[in-house]
């Protein structure tokens, strides 16, 4: 739940500056400096993303979906710091690289006992849940390289 939580707190901050973000129009520029044209769009997807992938994943609520929704995000974060390294000061690849792991692992092992997902028949996590996470996160990423 807290990793959902302080996931969505990070989209928040692309979104509207709460948490002591910038705000979309300045994540924007940033995201439009780092190639992806138009920036703003791109930045309000990459927050929504994170938003309500990180509330899905903190509700236990159609996981597979929120961690896909995460795992494509971070994707493209990943690509982008790859220049700097795993480890960087100023940003490296290990941060995103963690997130889309948590995710993953979340999807594979269900959101637990309290999870929105316990009414539904798919609420344990596996393989199935995994693969879809990963598949989607994956595609999704792709598709937003590719328009870029």
């Amino acid at each position: 739940m807290t990793f959902g939580l302080l996931l969505a707190g990070h989209g928040a901050q692309k979104l509207f500056g709460l948490f002591g973000g910038e705000g979309l129009t300045a994540t924007g520029r940033g995201f439009a400096e780092l190639g992806y044209q138009p920036g703003t769009f791109f930045a309000g997807l990459a927050g929504t993303g994170e938003l309500l992938g990180g509330l899905g994943l903190a509700a236990g609520l159609l996981t597979p979906l929120a961690a896909a929704a995460v795992v494509g995000v971070m994707i493209n974060a990943m690509i982008v710091t790859v220049p700097r390294g795993l480890w960087a000061t100023d940003g490296g690849m290990e941060y995103p690289l963690c997130i889309a792991v948590v995710a993953i692992a979340v999807a594979a092992l269900g959101a637990g006992r309290l999870a929105l997902d316990r009414f539904l028949r798919r609420r344990d996590g596996g393989l199935p849940e995994m693969a879809c996470a990963v598949g989607l996160g994956g595609l999704g990423a792709a598709i937003v390289l590719a328009v870029s």
